[in-house]
């Protein structure tokens, strides 16, 4: 589903206490969609938010609000965060033990259904639910915090979960490390939505946003060169 690349900030590493104005400047630079990392401290090494903050950034987000979900367990918190306002809701496959079932709960919520791979998570554990997701996350850091190093061999993991998707119309997202250096990496894998955060906000601030509109562009342009370059012979 590689017709155009989607650039979706990760809010992780935006102005905390300027989360309305920092959405707004994003989306009117250049991003395609907003990525929100929700962590709970146990399924990964950090803390962040809540379906309350979801609902509070909801109207200060015209596109799409990608809600990813770092939490084990996720189910008894989905229709929490559907109801705040998540477009997209990600679950983990390693956070619980039913993931086709999961996967069933948020989208009869109305949402889209995400599915969420850490990079020592093979692209068969969800050979079985292909048909009941909308976006497979692949994870090229470790969840838990922004600015991490991307881990190269989950590019071969994209290829794979390509090939598996073969024409269903399902997004493949990269989130971890994405620079204009690896975005050209995982386009052309197979990717068309790429999360970054300090690599989107470095530089800027809510009083001079515009290095976030470059930021942007230069992802999106490395990301789409390599779609147009020619095949290897």
């Amino acid at each position: 589903m590689t017709d155009r690349i989607r650039i979706a900030p990760s809010i992780l590493s935006a102005d905390f206490a300027a989360f309305g104005a920092e959405c707004a400047a994003i989306e009117a630079l250049g991003a395609d969609w907003v990525h929100v990392d929700v962590m709970d401290g146990h399924f990964v090494p950090n803390l962040t938010f809540g379906p309350a903050m979801v609902k509070a950034l909801r109207p200060h987000v015209k596109t799409v609000m990608d809600v990813h979900l770092m939490i084990a367990p996720a189910d008894p918190y989905l229709e929490a965060f559907a109801e705040a306002g998540a477009d997209i809701l990600t679950v983990h496959a390693e956070a619980g033990p039913h993931l086709h079932r999961s996967l069933q709960a948020i989208r009869n919520l109305g949402c889209k259904a995400g599915v969420a791979l850490n990079p020592a998570t093979p692209a068969e554990a969800i050979d079985y639910v292909l048909d009941a997701v909308d976006l497979v996350c692949v994870m090229t850091v470790n969840p838990g915090f922004g600015g991490q190093s991307f881990i190269a061999s989950q590019v071969d993991k994209v290829r794979r979960l390509r090939a598996m998707l073969g024409d269903r119309p399902v997004h493949i997202e990269i989130d971890g490390g994405v620079t204009p250096e690896t975005a050209p990496l995982v386009a052309a894998a197979g990717a068309d939505v790429l999360v970054a955060g300090s690599a989107v906000f470095r530089g800027g601030s809510v009083a001079n946003p515009a290095p976030y509109g470059a930021n942007i562009r230069a992802i999106r342009q490395a990301a789409e060169a390599a779609l147009r370059a020619p095949e290897p012979v």
